[in-house]
């Protein structure tokens, strides 16, 4: 049967398919903890009690990236390159989504604009993240090689989920609104597009790896299209709504440690 949680026991269970998904994995939330490392050192005076928080976000991502290299090395395996078209946090930036890592590179304070920007984009990309380990949850949180990682990483994606809908709140009511709520849809719409072009490029290398009939790329390929089709239409409104989350202040603590991974 065709579901979620067949194809990521298939992909799972060979080493080549494993290999590639916790590169691909491992490269994005490396790329994201640079990201929130950058930030959180020119965050703007006015902001700067966001500063922790940010720099506890980038801790999270550095951690999940060592986590997916340690399920690598527990199997005897190697990274791979990430191959481009399968760059998400890459072709993000390339669509203008987010802060260009060539302004995080400078050395010069960010503006409170920039942090609404960068908050907006951590929304959208944050629900997805969020989304996407609920469903590896639902499936393997008691798998005996990635349970303890799926769960990990599914609280952080929470934590991280709530953290930006409070604090683009709090910028909204000092008077951001307008600008939160346009930088939303300018980033749900990019989001949507970039996962549809990541998805199509990440099943057809799982499919040349683990030699999927061409009558099931072709189920996936639809699936893939429709989901986007979907999205574009009214699902993409889950990513631009804002409300105070049950748990707040959800980074306000130090970030726990993956040693048990190592």
């Amino acid at each position: 049967m065709l579901s979620a949680k067949s194809l990521f026991q298939e992909i799972l269970d060979h080493d080549e398919s494993f290999r590639l998904f916790c590169s691909i994995a491992a490269g994005g939330e490396a790329q994201g903890g640079w990201e929130n490392g950058r930030i959180a050192a020119l965050v703007p005076p006015a902001l700067r009690a966001l500063a922790p928080k940010i720099a506890r976000h980038g801790a999270d991502e550095d951690k999940h990236g060592r986590i997916f290299m340690a399920l690598l090395r527990r199997r005897g395996l190697t990274p791979v390159p990430v191959p481009p078209e399968t760059d998400y946090t890459m072709l993000l930036e390339r669509r203008g989504i987010g802060l260009a890592h060539d302004r995080l590179r400078r050395d010069e304070p960010l503006t409170e604009r920039d942090i609404v920007v960068y908050l907006a984009h951590s929304r959208v990309t944050e629900q997805r993240a969020a989304e996407q380990m609920a469903l590896l949850l639902k499936h393997f949180a008691g798998h005996p090689e990635i349970g303890r990682a799926v769960r990990m990483i599914a609280a952080d994606e929470d934590n991280h989920l709530a953290y930006t809908h409070e604090e683009l709140l709090r910028l909204a009511a000092a008077g951001h609104g307008p600008f939160i709520r346009h930088t939303l849809r300018a980033c749900a719409l990019a989001e949507i597009r970039v996962h549809r072009d990541v998805s199509l490029a990440v099943m057809a290398r799982m499919g040349r790896v683990l030699g999927w009939p061409r009558t099931r790329r072709a189920l996936l390929t639809a699936a893939v299209h429709a989901v986007y089709a979907y999205e574009r239409l009214a699902g993409r409104r889950r990513m631009v709504t804002l409300g105070m989350p049950e748990r707040l202040d959800a980074l306000g603590g130090p970030t726990a440690s993956a040693h048990e991974y190592a």
